[in-house]
């Protein structure tokens, strides 16, 4: 397994870049024995900047989460927020002000190939905090102290800089690098090898033309062509380790803090019964739960899983107690557990849902090309083999291996969901198909939201709230772009 260095570094007032506050507030919270930016090497910056990165994907998930219903809060309470506040500080105070040092560094030396990687790592954390907030600061951002009240720039220019960002990366990445540097180390994810980055890259932009296909400004022809250039096994996993002396974020919340009675999680029913025969009746009489879920959960060594209802006070959807709790030892939670950002298996998801999509399908259609099945199982595979699991009598039930006359969006985005289990990007797919229970079998919208007292009655959150600091220090920024948490983003209008 990768092992994390975490690296702590703070950048003087290049964090005044990226957020609308005084240089006072850099004052206090600099330490006096701060490194200077000329005395910090691209290598001393990439390491923690790859980790507020991965660090920056779980607040976005422990904000979203629970509202797409991975989880929900413990017993079945209250589920979901409209803040992602953690991501923001991540991206703006932690990662995009070290990644504009480091190309500037990039450039001076002429390492491109490093250039390409911070390249591709400012395009994830624009994808990610767009597609959390639409609207978000980034074009006016970079001039630090001279304005401490950036403009925010609109989610479609935000986009349009996303695949410039990853067009430029696989064209440096492609080109010779003669400079001498090499991340090596420093690189938490793909330990300096530019390959991996490259197809990270490719992979990356075709999750992001995918959130625009049903828009109408990419095609699914668009996405076949770039997907086929990204990962080619699970080796490629956009994937950061932790280990015994820097411990897994997952383990801390819900195993430790569990164990001693702080606030922690319980899975949801909804993936519990994506995964235990209960939305999709196995039927070849060899499975009874799919093989990636005690993984997942555990339940108490009861006969079967029941996740719990979000609000539904620790009840399953059955009205019987529910059980299913995150593993102590399980793939996510555990000492070493990595985070994911995005990886192989996504991939050729995202084949199989372009590939159905070009092939005419809809959210009820049925049937589709040898092209979009064969991605799609090829994808349960991957995932399989990722976990570490043997799902060979799961892949031969006939609940799965539906054939390609009978494939269905819902079989496709299920498999999705089940396999990005705490990655946030499911709640992007939740809105890119409004949340319907024909793509997302028996979705329901949380009970706690079916409330005559709540302002969104009845509705699906589709964004977050700007954080409340930002609020404070960028107040006439943020009203101008403050919308609802019920209304769509660009891409979703």
């Amino acid at each position: 397994m990768k092992k994390i260095n975490k690296i702590k570094v703070f950048l003087l007032c290049a964090t005044a870049t990226f957020v609308g506050c005084s240089e006072d507030y850099f004052d206090v919270n600099t330490p006096s024995n701060t490194a200077t930016l000329e005395d910090l090497r691209m290598q001393d910056l990439m390491a923690p900047v790859i980790h507020s990165t991965m660090e920056g994907q779980r607040s976005a998930e422990l904000a979203f989460g629970n509202y797409v219903q991975n989880f929900v809060s413990a017993g079945g309470g209250a589920a979901g927020q409209t803040s992602a506040s953690g991501l923001w500080s991540q991206v703006y105070l932690y990662v995009l002000p070290n990644l504009q040092a480091v190309k500037l560094k990039a450039v001076e030396t002429n390492a491109t190939h490093i250039d390409g990687i911070a390249d591709i790592l400012i395009a994830a954390n624009l994808g990610i905090a767009t597609d959390t907030w639409d609207n978000i600061p980034y074009s006016s951002a970079s001039e630090g102290p001279d304005n401490n009240f950036a403009t925010f720039d609109t989610q479609e220019s935000i986009y349009t800089e996303i695949f410039a960002l990853l067009d430029g990366a696989i064209a440096k990445l492609n080109g010779a690098d003669n400079s001498g540097f090499e991340l090596g180390s420093s690189d938490l994810i793909y330990g300096g090898d530019t390959d991996k980055w490259l197809r990270a890259a490719y992979s990356l932009k075709a999750r992001y033309q995918l959130h625009l296909v049903n828009k109408g400004i990419v095609s699914a022809a668009d996405v076949l062509a770039t997907v086929d250039n990204g990962f080619t096994s699970n080796d490629d996993n956009f994937a950061m380790y932790y280990d015994e002396k820097n411990i897994n974020p997952w383990y801390s919340s819900e195993v430790l803090a569990r164990n001693t009675g702080n606030l922690s999680n319980d899975i949801a029913s909804q993936l519990v019964s994506s995964m235990n025969g209960d939305y999709y009746p196995f039927v070849g009489g060899l499975v009874e739960i799919d093989p990636r879920l005690p993984l997942f959960a555990q339940n108490g060594d009861e006969a079967e899983y029941k996740g719990f209802v979000s609000g539904g006070g620790g009840l399953a959807p059955d009205g019987t107690d529910a059980n299913a709790r995150f593993r102590t030892d399980g793939f996510y939670t555990s000492v070493d557990s990595p985070l994911m950002l995005i990886t192989y298996a996504e991939v050729l998801f995202i084949k199989a849902e372009a590939a159905f999509l070009a092939n005419g399908g809809t959210s009820t259609s049925v049937g589709s090309n040898a092209t979009a099945y064969t991605a799609y199982m090829d994808g349960i595979a991957a995932s399989m083999d990722m976990y570490g699991v043997d799902g060979t009598d799961y892949m031969a039930d006939a609940a799965i291996d539906v054939g390609e006359g009978a494939l269905m969006l819902h079989h496709i985005m299920k498999e999705k969901y089940i396999h990005n289990f705490l990655n946030p990007e499911t709640f992007v797919d939740y809105r890119r198909y409004d949340f319907s229970d024909e793509v997302f079998t028996g979705l329901q919208i949380r009970s706690e939201e079916d409330s005559a007292d709540n302002e969104f009655f009845g509705q699906w959150f589709r964004r977050a709230n700007y954080p409340d600091t930002e609020l404070t220090r960028n107040e006439a920024n943020v009203l101008a772009n403050q919308q609802t948490p019920v209304t769509p983003v660009w891409w979703d209008e």
